[in-house]
């Protein structure tokens, strides 16, 4: 095995590369409107055709997933999981197309490529991608068999892959899960994170009725000295579900929270000098932060209750004077260790019932429980050993503030879940999502290394 050749391939071949991410940014693919979905799975399907000689196109309730097995003979297998679909960009206002994949020199981080889903995640997916390709075009095989699943509904919680996951098992056996990730911040340090916050969806609507508030329409604005306004009536719910610094006090919905190891205590105080808040308020483009100390602690083992958007009534231009005629609210709670769903969803319907005398309705979407690993665990050994001969030190964080899917890809197939990589990116569902074009192809040289580094694991 040459690896000086395959990363100097990589290098040589990465105007090309570059290319295949334009390709998949350009093309838009909202789970959550639909579109562009049916283009975009056609052009994973093509991509993983092309590395792995065929790849199929399942059909879900849902969104299709992409799926494809290379096997090089080897003696273990890799199970890579990516995604294709992103959030939407209606409403917001940017400073190249949302879908053009342009490259921007962006102050601070230099030539970046900025696109919805350059980020969060695409650009990571192409990446690794990408490095599978060199790692044939010079070795010959990989050093390990790889089976890739692509989904298209992790902005929806993924709501079509545990059945897939219960219908392909067998066909999905692997010794590990690793999905790809720009791990950098923006000084150039790589964060490796253990897992991620666990996460349920949920809806909060008011309308007006037998208790009160207009029927079936909004009403004029000089009715409100008589009629109850279900805004209102929604707003006033939601002033008790948390406390004046964000906490939530909704009774039962923390209960069976652990809290932090003594593992991860120790991960704790190994980051005590390293951690940066200025980076993050830097990077987040937030001017201070909520807590006043023990940041990282907060970010890392509170859970959260978050009021994702509120709508009722007249939002546009001008005055409209109206009583409305019902109120959304879109909410979402972030699970720590030891939280469960079945707990979480009970400890919001008795709060709301309570807070609301019944008035505001409660509807829970998709969600999924928290996902560890053990940073004893090989996997991740490997990991930071590519980091290593990339020539940076990782940082290792106990878990992730935001979610994904990994306890239910790690409990259904019974197998350690890592992810990250080289590589720098940010404003990930917002206006100009970015990745560093050096970024990029660091990110490519880092999944090559692991790879060879965990198939050599003993």
């Amino acid at each position: 095995m040459d690896l000086k050749a395959i990363l100097a391939h990589a290098a040589a071949a990465f105007p090309q590369h570059l290319e295949r991410v334009r390709r998949f940014v350009r093309q838009p693919s909202i789970s959550a409107t639909g579109e562009g979905m049916a283009e975009m799975a056609a052009l994973v399907q093509r991509e993983l055709s092309d590395l792995c000689g065929s790849a199929e196109l399942v059909p879900t309730a849902g969104w299709p997933l992409v799926y494809a097995h290379l096997d090089q003979g080897q003696p273990r297998t890799l199970l890579l999981y990516g995604m294709y679909d992103v959030q939407p960009v209606a409403g917001e206002t940017w400073s190249a197309p949302p879908f053009g994949g342009e490259i921007v020199d962006l102050p601070d981080v230099g030539p970046s490529m900025v696109s919805r889903g350059v980020y969060n995640s695409k650009g990571p997916l192409v990446g690794m991608l990408s490095a599978l390709h060199s790692i044939r075009a010079v070795h010959g095989r990989l050093p390990v068999n790889v089976k890739i699943l692509v989904e298209g509904e992790e902005e929806l919680a993924s709501r079509s892959l545990p059945a897939f996951l219960r219908a392909r098992a067998a066909d999905l056996e692997c010794d590990g899960i690793y999905s790809p990730f720009y791990g950098e911040n923006r000084r150039g340090t790589p964060v490796l994170k253990l897992g991620f916050k666990g996460v349920q969806f949920v809806d909060l609507v008011c309308r007006g009725g037998a208790w009160g508030g207009p029927g079936t329409q909004a009403i004029h604005g000089g009715e409100a000295a008589w009629v109850a306004n279900p805004a209102w009536q929604l707003v006033r719910t939601l002033a008790t579900m948390v406390d004046t610094g964000d906490r939530p006090v909704v009774a039962g919905i923390t209960d069976g929270a652990t809290g932090p190891s003594p593992a991860d205590e120790a991960l704790l105080a190994a980051l005590d000098t390293r951690f940066s808040p200025a980076v993050v308020r830097e990077q987040q483009q937030v001017r201070r932060f909520k807590h006043e100390d023990a940041l990282l602690r907060h970010y890392l083992f509170d859970a959260v209750l978050n009021l994702d958007g509120i709508s009722s009534g007249h939002t546009g231009t001008g005055t409209k004077s109206m009583v409305p005629h019902e109120a959304y609210a879109h909410l979402s709670v972030r699970l720590v260790p030891g939280m469960t769903l079945p707990r979480v969803r009970a400890a919001i319907e008795r709060h709301v019932a309570t807070a609301s005398s019944g008035t505001v309705e409660v509807r829970f979407l998709e969600g999924y429980p928290p996902s560890r690993a053990d940073a004893s665990e090989p996997m991740v050994g490997a990991l930071r050993g590519a980091f290593t001969a990339c020539g940076v030190d990782a940082e290792v964080w106990p878990i992730h503030g935001g979610s994904a899917p990994f306890s239910v890809l790690g409990d259904a197939l019974g197998v350690p879940m890592i992810f990250g990589g080289l590589g720098h990116g940010g404003r990930q569902h917002a206006p100009d999502e970015y990745a560093t074009i050096a970024g990029m192809e660091r990110l490519e040289r880092s999944i090559i290394e692991f790879l060879f580094r965990y198939a050599a694991l003993p």
